[in-house]
């Protein structure tokens, strides 16, 4: 007997159920969300396993790595998806919810997600852990205006040069035990994130300058160290994907579109897959738009802008700067401003 399982991973803890090739509930179980423990579960299963399946999330790639090395096949599937069709269900359980993946799993009604190597996970934890350490920098300096705010301290305009920041707050400040005291606790915990922050962007750039990929995504206007191992950290292995092109739709830069009769709407961009490469691509663009020198993508952009406006013509070079660096990628070839001049014969 064939059978599919589906798994509803939490963090302590999974549901699993097992269904047959005809729908019937086989086995339901509650494992702990540990690799060793749902190995022991299926070697224990008397029947032949035709699909693992689980939803994509912060542990599945964890559990997905081990269970592959213990020689078993897992799907990893679109979190949206599964989502949406777990929604439908008036009860919603971890039980219902691995019963819902394993059905789904059955009728082959899913989206494949590509699981990410190692090296592309660790390249992510450091992007992530810079963004917070340069987020919690940001908050502790609009917190540290908005103190100095309510007193009519106004801290303006500051420069980037080293120390200036810290100098205008102590010259606002002097003369005041209170504010003396919680301007120094907040500008002693700012030095520290922005000394963490300056290690991290140290480590990034020394990290895209060793990856050859990232080292030819860099010759491109706009694309720098970040952009280059967001990219090289999502995509992570180029040859999953049939056409450059297929890496627009997938990043979610691409326009909805609800079409039923005679409606048929075109909307704003979907905003499916990864976020942070979302936010990459457009950084890239707005940078390539407005700073960078000219090269036929920023001159595409320019007549997009002027028939459709900047933001869109953003997000249309945005889509496009992800499918050029794709096919960078595969090419191994470096960004080239201009075409090349087709020879002519004599």
């Amino acid at each position: 007997m064939k059978i599919f399982i589906g798994i509803d991973v939490s963090l302590a803890s999974s549901a699993v159920c097992v269904i047959d090739e005809h729908g019937q509930v086989v086995k339901r179980a509650q494992i702990d969300s540990e690799p060793e423990a749902l190995i022991a579960f299926l070697r224990d299963l008397p029947f032949t396993i035709e699909a693992i399946g689980l939803e994509a999330g912060p542990l599945s790639q964890w559990l997905h790595r081990g269970l592959g090395e213990a020689g078993f096949e897992l799907v990893l599937m679109e979190t949206r998806q599964v989502k949406a069709v777990l929604k439908a269900m008036p009860v919603k359980t971890d039980r219902r919810d691995a019963e819902g993946i394993a059905r789904l799993l059955r009728m082959g009604w899913f989206r494949p997600v590509h699981c990410k190597s190692v090296s592309a996970q660790e390249m992510r934890a450091l992007l992530s852990a810079r963004k917070a350490v340069q987020k919690a920098a940001l908050d502790i300096e609009q917190s540290l205006r908005g103190v100095l705010r309510n007193f009519g301290m106004k801290l303006g305009p500051v420069g980037k040069g080293k120390g200036r920041y810290e100098s205008r707050v102590r010259e606002l400040v002097a003369g005041n035990a209170a504010l003396e005291a919680a301007a120094t606790a907040i500008l002693d915990a700012r030095t520290v994130l922005r000394d963490r922050l300056s290690a991290l962007d140290r480590r990034v750039l020394e990290l895209a300058r060793q990856d050859d990929a990232c080292r030819l995504m860099m010759t491109m206007p706009g694309v720098g160290a970040v952009v280059a191992l967001t990219v090289r950290s999502a995509i992570d292995d180029p040859a999953r994907f049939r056409s450059s092109r297929d890496v627009g739709p997938w990043v979610g830069l691409t326009p909805r579109r609800e079409q039923s009769g005679e409606r048929d709407v075109t909307g704003r961009i979907t905003k499916a897959g990864d976020a942070a490469l979302r936010t990459a691509l457009f950084n890239a663009a707005t940078v390539m738009m407005h700073n960078a020198r000219p090269c036929r993508l920023k001159a595409w952009g320019m007549q997009v802008a002027r028939r459709r406006g900047s933001k869109r013509a953003t997000v249309a070079v945005a889509r496009r700067i992800g499918v050029v660096l794709h096919r960078m990628w595969l090419d191994g070839t470096e960004f080239r401003p201009q075409r090349k001049p087709v020879p002519t014969t004599a």
